[in-house]
């Protein structure tokens, strides 16, 4: 199924812009990549293939049937050089803490800051901070079936540090851990931050990563990678919020793959960025695994945002409900393009995809994609999408109590938002997003 509606022409690639060699200027930008920051983890010989990967590939087009609604041109006209990472004071940081967090992980322009994270009194089996902070290092990062997409390879070659969260056998950690990723914008930088979750047999957590950005003058670039392994029983529920400045460029890919009887929960808001694209991978790899999404893309502006998402069962008894919404207004432009891939040894599989679209303008645009590919027989498998505006007669039904029209519409946008944002697990994040979309949706 695929449904494309908007009141302006196909995407094609910018006109008028200034024709790029893509391959050489993939090929420049894995040159820029700085020293890596864990000394004895082992890792430059994973930086050093994904180097060699990436200088064979070039940087996708619209012609590319992934990229086919994501035009990267405006990202070609920028002339990108590694950040030199910021001081930045405990105040500046204020706006975004969360009291019921209070394990904070902050990276400032993918650099692990110390002075501004919270680890508090940890046991043993909970293990937070950055690559220098774990013994022997990763042997999970890089891993993950789809690491040599052309994205997720940049960031492979250059990455400098990484956070990681590591959550030991039987650890259930009811208190959340709060991943702080802050961008300074400045002229025209390129960061490669990375995570990798490690939620060991019969763990259980709740985590926060939230990428923001102290607004500079000029444009930045964050292509980001998050690996999150589950063990066997092991339960992650994962909120990802999305909301940085302006003149932003956001690419990022989470990679997840769940061993049997795990459960993953994932809430996934993206609002800002002036072009972002969030590639969610998740592969059950073990049986009676289950997977749960939720996620709300709100774009005004001329802003686009790109949601990606696969879904991969290999073994029997799986499950994966998902719920993917987008609030588009002005000359605003969504994405989604959402795949559950059902082979036959997936028998007895239940998986539901419903992509639903509210488009706030004429000149607004969503192209939508929900696909099942099944080869079991013996699967109960669904999806669907819709594309609307408000309906005038909700509208009208309000106004005839006393409402005006436009707080009306303000109020029926939010409810259709409140499904995804309503399954955040934190109350101090939950309801400060609410407070961010009110102002959203009414900026006067």
């Amino acid at each position: 199924m695929s449904i494309q509606v908007s009141m302006v022409p196909d995407a094609t690639e910018t006109v008028n812009a200034p024709r790029v060699d893509r391959a050489a200027y993939l090929s420049r930008l894995v040159q820029l990549r700085g020293e890596l920051d864990a000394a004895g983890s082992g890792l430059k010989d994973l930086r050093d293939r994904a180097t060699a990967l990436v200088q064979e590939r070039a940087m996708p087009s619209t012609r590319a049937e992934e990229w086919r609604f994501t035009d990267l041109s405006p990202l070609l006209q920028e002339s990108f050089q590694p950040v030199v990472p910021q001081p930045i004071t405990a105040e500046a940081i204020i706006p975004f803490g969360l009291t019921d967090a209070p394990h904070r992980l902050v990276f400032v322009d993918g650099v692990y800051a110390p002075s501004l994270s919270t680890l508090g009194d940890l046991p043993p089996e909970v293990q937070l901070g950055n690559l220098s902070r774990v013994p022997g290092g990763i042997p999970h990062i890089g891993q993950h079936q789809g690491a040599e997409e052309t994205f997720t390879a940049l960031n492979t070659a250059c990455m400098t540090d990484a956070a990681v969260i590591w959550v030991a056998q039987g650890q259930e950690w009811r208190t959340p851990i709060h991943l702080l990723v802050v961008t300074t914008t400045g002229a025209a930088t390129l960061s490669h931050p990375r995570c990798v979750v490690i939620a060991e047999a019969g763990s259980q957590f709740t985590l926060i990563e939230e990428f923001v950005s102290l607004e500079g003058g000029g444009a930045a670039w964050v292509n980001r990678v998050t690996e999150i392994k589950l063990g066997a029983g092991a339960t992650v529920n994962h909120t990802r919020v999305q909301r940085q400045g302006a003149h932003t460029f956001h690419i990022g890919k989470t990679a997840v793959s769940q061993a049997r009887d795990s459960r993953y929960v994932a809430t996934v808001l993206n609002w800002g960025a002036h072009l972002a694209r969030h590639h969610l991978e998740i592969y059950q790899t073990g049986a009676q695994t289950a997977t749960i999404l939720n996620g709300l893309t709100l774009l005004q502006g001329e802003q686009l945002g790109d949601t990606h998402s696969l879904i991969a069962f290999t073994q029997p008894y799986g499950m994966a409900n998902q719920v993917q919404k987008c609030i588009v207004g002005d000359r605003a432009h969504a994405v989604f393009n959402g795949k559950i891939w059902v082979p036959q040894a997936a028998q007895l599989t239940n998986a539901s995809q419903l992509s639903r679209n509210l488009l706030l303008s004429p000149r607004a645009r969503v192209d939508t994609k929900p696909q099942l590919e099944i080869t079991a027989d013996n699967v109960k498998c669904s999806h669907g999408a819709t594309v609307s505006q408000l309906e005038e007669d909700e509208v009208f039904y309000l106004q005839s109590r006393g409402i005006s029209a436009e707080m009306a519409r303000q109020l029926l946008t939010f409810a259709f938002a409140a499904e995804v944002v309503d399954a955040i697990p934190l109350p101090t994040l939950r309801d400060r997003i609410r407070s961010e979309l009110s102002l959203r949706l009414n900026p006067a």
